[in-house]
């Protein structure tokens, strides 16, 4: 799948029915780490979420594979990766996001920069990795 240039953030959630309307709820990490402010509009695209292959250990259940898929960090350690640094943390280091928004903390890096980084380390919401190689600007 192509996604545009200018998508803003990435992640999952369920559609919920509420007084007569349909809502998706945003992570607040989205408004807080993200570009997304409150009260403002956005276009927002859908995608289905992949069914479970018919080996998957789930045994078919498919909301056990859906909880398991909305649990689970979307890296291992050990995984490489190119992404963007979208800005710099508290801490000095740099924050790109992978799959659903997932957070992953790279030393040494600056914003906008595109790097490839293997994942180092990884807990339930935050990775961190180690820049392999460094991209020239590519814009």
């Amino acid at each position: 799948m192509e996604l545009s240039d200018t998508l803003l953030c990435l992640f999952s959630s369920e559609i919920n029915h509420r007084n007569g309307s349909y809502t998706i709820e945003i992570p607040e990490r989205e408004v807080e780490l993200g570009d997304l402010e409150p009260d403002r509009s956005y276009r927002i695209a859908l995608v289905p979420q992949a069914r479970t292959h018919p080996d998957s250990d789930t045994d078919g259940n498919e909301e056990s594979a859906q909880a398991t898929a909305k649990s689970s960090p979307p890296v291992a350690e050990g995984d490489h990766r190119t992404v963007e640094i979208e800005t710099i943390g508290e801490q000095g280091d740099g924050i790109a996001r992978v799959e659903r928004g997932y957070v992953v903390i790279v030393p040494d890096t600056d914003p906008h920069e595109r790097v490839e980084i293997e994942i180092t380390s990884v807990t339930d919401t935050v990775a961190f990795a180690d820049v392999v190689e460094r991209y020239e600007d590519h814009e």
